[in-house]
């Protein structure tokens, strides 16, 4: 046996006992008369000490060890003179008898400590020296911690955790597959899964009335810090069930999560249909920690000989309380924050809500005081206040006074990790005209069921058609979404026409799921949760790259294995295929 103790555990308790420890080389401090060294590994760091007056030789040998030696040793646990109350072993150290190195190691590219000075290629290049820190360690063990308590809810409540493949059918609708040769049936290919949506309505018809699975999911889309290529999900799906059936559940999964991991007890879940969320916040995944709802102001704007505002399809705003503290500069940075690329609006309105109840605005010289004290009432605005107003398109000034409600939240502090604000979006439209192709798409996927009040207008109106859908927002992130699904083959037909299927793509396409439907399918609906991002979120950040062990850079690239890469010509001879970059 390698270690008889890790090196979080030893406490007051275990002094004057003798253990065996392992672990890699934190750092050393040389004193003269006396050798400190801190140990690592997973669990924690004990400090080692090393006396000269004792064994000179062996505290000879401690001065040879470098950052990242992999060491064993043998001592006896003693009281540390200077606690430390930073560290859960600052009680202790252990006086070293024995030292035997493991194995040495090279200087490491960057430091294995909380905050570190390497960048983001570096440490993704050397991303098993990455995990060793803290701060990538401990974010793999919540999602190991997430993994587990989901199983144990879900077993709990009945589900059964089901395996589906991976080498499966492309299919056109959705991201991009990844798309894999197929040596034995030559020029033909499997698709990696976008997620495993038909083989979990198989597994309905097939019986399996509460199925899930935490699993791997492929698109081959552009990526940024939120997305992988490669991703996981809790999928799951139930049979003979109705959307608050579905809703019910998995907040019982979202509190049982947060409870256990976080100690935080979710007091509610409140409901929002699609068409009040893009209302109200400019965006279908509302961040709910603070207020700032939109005020539209088209009927108390307008006519007034300012041609931003008498020419917009939408005047929106936001009020920002205590914001009339900012200064020009903080103001001129806001305008220079819509008017950036990734926001596109043309321009921003500012109005002062002064302490002595007074109004500056930047539009002064168009409205008068009492029109501005209009804009306060309609705003609700109190003295201290600051009103932030946007014009144009409708949609498109949504979308950016959005995109400023974050970024003004997130100057003030508003957006604490450590609060978590779960809100359902249900009601979305079962279609969304693509303008450029001049066809439908589905909005979540083209199983999803129309609400049955509006299936009467498929025909004749799909565009107002309302999907039996929903998803569950957290703290901004989308971090689940699901549907009733159809069941019912000629719906499924008719669903297939309005995306734009010839009947024979679509049996070419799903013809194994309409045969199914023709043997029984009952009422079912599922949802799958974006996994990476669930934890993430728990954990408090954003991105969900530093929760995946291994995971691409922006472009899709695995920079510590340099892939993907080329393959051998004879590779491609066996597959049947030709490569034509030129």
């Amino acid at each position: 046996m390698y270690r008889t103790v890790n090196n979080g555990e030893l406490r007051k308790t275990h002094i004057g006992k003798e253990v065996t420890m392992c672990g890699w080389v934190q750092k050393t401090r040389d004193l003269g008369g006396m050798t400190f060294v801190d140990l690592r590994d997973r669990y924690g760091i004990t400090q080692l000490v090393f006396n000269m007056d004792i064994n000179s030789e062996l505290c000879h040998q401690a001065r040879t060890l470098g950052r990242e030696y992999v060491i064993q040793i043998k001592g006896n646990v003693i009281a540390r003179a200077a606690i430390n109350k930073e560290m859960n072993t600052g009680d202790i150290e252990v006086d070293v008898h024995q030292l035997i190195i493991l194995n040495k190691s090279k200087t490491p590219p960057f430091t294995i400590e909380d905050k570190t000075d390497g960048g983001d290629d570096l440490r993704m290049k050397f991303r098993y020296l990455d995990i060793r820190r803290n701060a990538i360690k401990d974010n793999l063990l919540l999602r190991a911690q997430v993994s587990s308590e989901t199983r144990k809810y879900l077993d709990a409540k009945g589900f059964c955790e089901i395996e589906t493949p991976f080498l499966i059918k492309s299919t056109p609708e959705g991201a991009r597959d990844f798309i894999v040769p197929s040596r034995m049936n030559a020029g033909e290919f499997y698709a990696l899964p976008q997620s495993p949506q038909t083989f979990k309505q198989l597994l309905m018809v097939a019986g399996i009335d509460k199925y899930y699975q935490i699993v791997k999911c492929f698109r081959d889309e552009d990526l940024r810090a939120d997305r992988q290529p490669e991703f996981t999900q809790i999928d799951c799906e139930m049979a003979f069930v109705e959307q608050e059936d579905i809703l019910n559940i998995f907040e019982g999964l979202t509190c049982h999560l947060l409870k256990t991991i976080k100690g935080v007890e979710l007091s509610s879940f409140p409901r929002m249909t699609y068409d009040e969320a893009i209302k109200t916040y400019g965006s279908d995944k509302p961040d709910i920690r603070f207020d700032m709802k939109f005020v539209e102001l088209n009927d108390v704007c307008q006519k007034n000989n300012f041609i931003v505002f008498d020419s917009a399809d939408l005047i929106v705003g936001i009020n920002v309380p205590g914001g009339s503290s900012f200064t020009r500069k903080q103001l001129d940075s806001l305008i220079d924050f819509v008017k950036t690329p990734q926001v596109g609006a043309t321009g921003l309105v500012y109005c002062k809500h002064n302490e002595e109840g007074t109004f500056k605005s930047s539009v002064d010289k168009f409205f008068s005081n009492k029109d501005l004290n209009t804009w306060a009432e309609r705003f609700q605005s109190s003295p201290g206040d600051l009103m932030l107003l946007m014009a144009g398109e409708a949609n498109n000034t949504r979308k950016a006074l959005s995109m400023l409600r974050l970024h003004v939240a997130e100057a003030l502090g508003l957006r604490d990790p450590d609060t978590f604000a779960p809100i359902w979006v249900l009601d979305f439209p079962l279609l969304e005209w693509d303008e450029d192709a001049k066809r439908y798409h589905a909005m979540h996927h083209p199983f999803t069921s129309p609400k049955k009040e509006d299936i009467p207008n498929i025909e004749k109106d799909p565009s107002s058609v309302r999907a039996n859908a929903y998803d569950l927002v957290l703290n901004g992130n989308e971090i689940g979404g699901g549907s009733i699904r159809i069941h019912d083959k000629k719906l499924q037909q008719q669903m297939f026409k309005h995306l734009g299927f010839t009947d024979i793509q679509a049996k070419e396409q799903f013809g194994f799921l309409m045969e199914a439907f023709e043997y029984g399918a009952p009422p079912h609906g599922g949802i799958a949760f974006g996994f990476d991002r669930l934890c993430a979120i728990i954990g408090g950040k954003e991105s969900i790259r530093d929760f995946i062990a291994f995971p691409k850079n922006n472009s899709g690239r695995d920079i510590m294995l340099d892939a993907p890469s080329k393959i051998e010509q004879d590779q491609l001879n066996e597959l049947g295929l030709k490569t034509n970059l030129s």
